[in-house]
């Protein structure tokens, strides 16, 4: 069907630079706080784990979260280009504080698991939105200077969340609740205000679109994206060529089939319009995007982990020690938002920036459970500043390739793409992970039991119940299994018979990260291809007469 006029959301005349900022701190609210909550998150996971008995389970929380933002982002586009984006940036910040607020009553990890996903369904529509609107009311060239401003959010969330993280899940209890739930209790008070600010500054009109709602083309992608993501992070239990994943093969097989089947026959109402791609740029954009993610996400989750869990840092330590990758991704963004602006040029960013995260990942892959952490930091830095060339000149990338109606639903296939990757990435690359960890700690515990360091320790009367525990299994592996479910034991037990499980530790991050390289190689040879294009420094609004517009 047609729509009544060619775009879906403007503002009621053009907006100053003052009227901009404004309607930008309610979208900076909203986007600071999906944002904070996953950097909280990143350095917390393993206390909550560990407390809630199931750290090898980690990573369903995790990717419950992804899972229900990646398949909820382009519905939150389409519905947004068809109806507006406050009602449903507003219903997101909501959904959202909802998710939070049960996260924190999770009694295991498989219930936090569920409450995340509800979280999820909040965030899909909280980056993508934000980044829509300023697709609608700003012009392409200046958009890279505004979206700064968004990468700052990102930054500062990126400072503060390890900090703030580290610090509550550090807390045993804090006014009679456990510290780390108040991970997901900070976000209620920010979702409240963000709320109200939206509300009043957000000012917008909308022209309707005529289009169907695509809800058989969503239910599909959902069916056929479950299964896949399912088999990624269960794959190593069920086996790969069990009846289980077997069967969640078959069902994405039909389901992907059956939503590229109504996506062609729904045209410019579907979900994912295949008008989209019909673009070269889109189509690169979003290859690249795949692999991005999957490059970021498996580098995000697997730091935290080797600064606490190898390095012994505190929840708060991992927080700090983070700080170089964060100031990278804000130097880059800065930088990049800079002369996009000024140039109108973004192809080399991307490429650059594909190419340094090649660089960090692969130098992580050789990190030892000793390495100096002046090095391992200075790999944070150079992998901060690989994704701060990427993640702004991507959206604009996407967004400058289609009509203006399109704008929603291009920002959400951009953010669904690197969410797609994000949420493979991270249930691949831990599952890759904890697969590993057993057989490397026995490999590193044959290595270190006849040493005299090793001997000598296991005779200290200190260290007597862990001789126990050793002569019980007769290798120690009976401590493998545990390791994976709580992890805290390594804080207390003697450094000389801890060090063979940080060792297994290491070797075992050492894969991710050499797998991380691989795919971020890929993503800078797909980076190659994208068209070297030049934003236009006129707004991209149409002339076009416009319908009477109904207040948003």
């Amino acid at each position: 069907m047609t729509a009544h006029a060619p775009r879906a959301a403007k503002p009621a005349v053009d907006l100053t630079h003052r009227e901009i900022i404004t309607i930008m701190i309610g979208l900076m609210l909203g986007m600071f706080l999906a944002a904070l909550d996953q950097t909280v998150v990143s350095t917390a996971i393993r206390t909550i784990a560990d407390d809630l008995k199931g750290l090898q389970y980690q990573a369903w929380a995790t990717t419950a979260y992804l899972i229900t933002a990646t398949i909820s982002t382009p519905l939150y586009g389409k519905l947004s280009d068809i109806y507006g984006r406050k009602i449903f940036f507003s219903a997101a910040i909501t959904i959202f504080v909802v998710g939070s607020l049960l996260c924190t009553l999770a009694t295991d990890m498989f219930e936090l698991a569920g409450y995340r996903a509800i979280q999820g369904l909040g965030a899909g529509g909280l980056f993508s939105l934000a980044l829509a609107i300023i697709g609608d009311i700003v012009p392409a060239r200046e958009r890279a200077k505004y979206q700064g401003y968004f990468l700052a959010v990102f930054g500062t969330s990126s400072v503060l969340g390890p900090v703030i993280g580290g610090f509550l899940s550090g807390q045993d209890s804090i006014l009679g609740i456990t510290g780390w739930r108040w991970v997901f209790l900070v976000n209620v008070p920010i979702g409240l205000i963000a709320f109200i600010v939206v509300q009043r500054t957000l000012k917008l009109q909308h022209t309707r679109l005529d289009q169907k709602i695509d809800w058989w083309g969503a239910a599909t992608l959902a069916t056929g994206l479950v299964p896949v993501l399912l088999v990624a992070e269960q794959g190593r239990d069920w086996g790969w060529t069990s009846v289980e994943s077997i069967s969640m093969y078959a069902i994405a097989a039909v389901s992907l089939s059956a939503f590229v089947m109504i996506e062609k026959r729904m045209g410019e109402s579907a979900l994912l319009p295949f008008e989209l791609f019909a673009s070269r740029t889109v189509r690169v954009a979003s290859i690249g995007s795949v692999l991005l993610g999957m490059a970021m996400f498996g580098g995000l989750a697997s730091l935290p982990l080797y600064l606490q869990i190898v390095k012994g840092a505190t929840p708060t330590e991992a927080g700090l020690l983070l700080l170089p990758m964060t100031l990278g991704i804000m130097t880059a963004s800065i930088v990049a938002g800079q002369l996009i602006s000024r140039t109108g040029r973004y192809r080399i960013f991307p490429v650059v920036g594909s190419g340094l995260l090649t660089l960090a990942l692969l130098g992580m892959s050789f990190i030892q459970f000793d390495t100096s952490l002046i090095l391992t930091m200075s790999l944070m830095l150079l992998f901060g500043l690989g994704l701060g060339c990427n993640m702004q000149p991507l959206t604009l990338a996407v967004q400058t390739s289609v009509k203006p109606q399109m704008i929603g639903v291009a920002t959400a296939s951009a953010t669904f793409t690197r969410q797609m990757g994000g949420t493979l990435g991270t249930a691949v690359f831990l599952s890759l992970l904890f697969a590993q960890v057993p057989g490397q700690i026995g490999d590193a515990m044959a290595k270190y039991t006849n040493t005299d360091s090793f001997q000598t320790a296991l005779t200290d009367p200190a260290n007597a119940t862990f001789a126990e525990q050793m002569a019980d299994s007769g290798t120690g592996s009976g401590q493998f299994d545990s390791v994976l479910s709580d992890s805290s034991f390594l804080n207390t037990l003697d450094p000389r018979l801890a060090e063979p499980f940080l060792v297994g530790f290491s070797e075992a991050m050492d894969s991710v990260f050499l797998l991380g390289a691989g795919v971020a190689l890929l993503c800078f040879l797909v980076m190659l291809f994208l068209p070297n294009n030049t934003l236009p420094s006129k707004s991209d609004k149409t002339a076009n007469e416009e319908a009477p517009a109904s207040a948003n």
